[in-house]
């Protein structure tokens, strides 16, 4: 024990702080892959150069965004070898052929059609080219569905059985890859994605209309954020909404935390909008709530009854506090897009989406929040699945490698110092580009693919940029 850290604790500590910078690069790339085949498309099906420099602009982005996921996402499988040594062991048998397959099919797939969609368009033309593109969008997709499906199958378990060293065995393969979680899971986190994204794109797009409201290229990023906003934010409160009934079912002690509900409520249960969780007294103090609305939500009766924490054993119930209020931001900032989307809606059924600076600002200030989100939802999963790491059956005490409390301190501290050096650094390199307009951006890449050419067609696109004949 080090200052009242258990080995246990500085151990999830680790693991929350390293998946926590790692998921928020596979958010954004997982929509932006996805924006860059559509951009491709429209550009091959229209010839309109907007969606040319726009397809430029953000394939330089993406590039770094996906390595920097990469990289973060490899440390994470040395962590369960070290710290989780024995979650590996019981779990393996199930996890590490799921995550080989994400490997050898999914990241592959990316990482094979990668180069051609970042440097080949000259080189193979623009079918071959097209098809990269959508295959590294695929495989950013096809590479959520696997970790999703070992995430869900840790949540909701099915199709194994446990030989005679308690090791979890592979027994139906098609049970344990859409285990009953799994569908929901998978749906409500590619939409946050495509949300994120959005609200990326739409935050930079707003920037660049604030600086210059006729810029074509400002506009038609702002205007397909917003739309992708308007019409993907009703979805995922719809997914969302199926994927908690779904929890409700296979993981009850998980909704009672995120309802703060501590004590059962035989007519009706009320929907509890803000409070401050007690723990100790087992009750949400200063509780703002509405009657028997939880009941509606969950159950579709005003007086159906709804168990509460009393029924689980204190063991086995999750942190309420951190599930309660991870819950109620990520909610709060899903209703906040939705707002963005129709107040963008509004505007631009009066011809104002582009002269609209409050508006702007808006979506400039809410740029960051579905990252926010995802982090809020993500802590909301994981942490209502406390205590266990195979809900119901391994609990995180008995899955934690024999390691000291010093020696994770220590590798804990490295870990924040490097990847705040190295993922902020990062970070700012992805502002700092997306700061730039689409049009300077454009100016740069000619002239790098004009210098691939050779110095004498350098010096004749300076020039013609800047109104002078070509000189040879």
């Amino acid at each position: 024990m080090l200052d009242g850290y258990t080995a246990e604790i500085l151990a999830r500590v680790q693991f929350a702080f390293t998946v926590s910078f790692h998921i928020i690069f596979p958010a954004f790339s997982i929509g932006l892959a996805s924006f860059l085949a559509v951009l491709n498309a429209l550009w091959l099906w229209k010839r309109e150069e907007t969606y040319l420099k726009l397809f430029n602009y953000w394939k330089k982005i993406f590039a770094v965004a996906f390595g920097m996921g990469v990289v973060s996402g490899i440390v994470m499988s040395y962590q369960i070898g070290t710290n989780w040594s024995v979650f590996s062991d019981k779990a393996g048998p199930v996890v590490g052929p799921l995550m080989a397959y994400e490997v050898l099919s999914a990241f592959f797939l990316e990482a094979g059609f990668l180069g051609i969609m970042l440097f080949g368009r000259k080189r193979v033309g623009d079918g071959l080219h097209m098809f990269a593109t959508a295959l590294v969008a695929l495989g950013t997709l096809a590479s959520a569905t696997w970790i999703l499906s070992v995430n869900s199958w840790m949540q909701t378990p099915a199709g194994f059985g446990i030989n005679d060293v308690g090791q979890f065995v592979p027994e139906d393969w098609w049970a344990i890859v859409f285990n009953p979680s799994f569908p929901y899971r998978l749906v409500h986190m590619v939409l946050a994605a495509y949300l994120t994204t959005a609200l990326v794109v739409g935050a930079v797009g707003g920037l660049h209309l604030l600086r210059d409201h006729a810029d074509r290229a400002a506009r038609r990023m702002f205007s397909m954020a917003m739309w992708m906003l308007l019409l993907v934010t009703p979805l995922q409160i719809l997914a969302g909404d199926m994927h908690g009934l779904n929890t409700l079912e296979h993981q009850p002690a998980k909704v009672m935390a995120m309802e703060g509900h501590y004590d059962s409520h035989p007519d009706g249960a009320p929907l509890i909008l803000f409070g401050i969780p007690n723990p100790e007294e087992k009750r949400i103090d200063y509780a703002i709530q509405i009657p028997k609305l939880s009941s509606l939500i969950l159950k579709h009766d005003l007086n159906a009854p709804l168990d509460g924490l009393d029924t689980i054993p204190d063991e086995d119930e999750p942190p309420v506090a951190i599930v309660f209020w991870s819950f109620r931001i990520m909610i709060a900032l899903g209703f906040a897009m939705l707002g963005l989307g129709l107040w963008a809606a509004l505007a631009r059924l009066r011809g104002r989406l582009y002269d609209a600076p409050l508006l702007h600002r808006l979506a400039l200030l809410m740029g960051p929040t579905g990252f926010v989100a995802v982090l809020a939802g993500w802590i909301t999963t994981e942490v209502g699945r406390q205590p266990f790491t195979v809900y119901g059956l391994l609990r995180t005490s008995d899955s934690l490698a024999p390691v000291e409390a010093p020696a994770v301190a220590t590798s804990l501290i490295a870990f924040i110092v490097v990847y705040f050096f190295v993922f902020g650094a990062g970070t700012w390199y992805i502002v700092a580009m997306m700061r730039k307009p689409v049009v300077d951006r454009a100016l740069e890449d000619e002239r790098d693919d004009a210098q691939d050419d050779g110095p004498v067609l350098a010096v004749g696109a300076e020039a013609a940029h800047r109104g002078k004949p070509k000189e040879s």
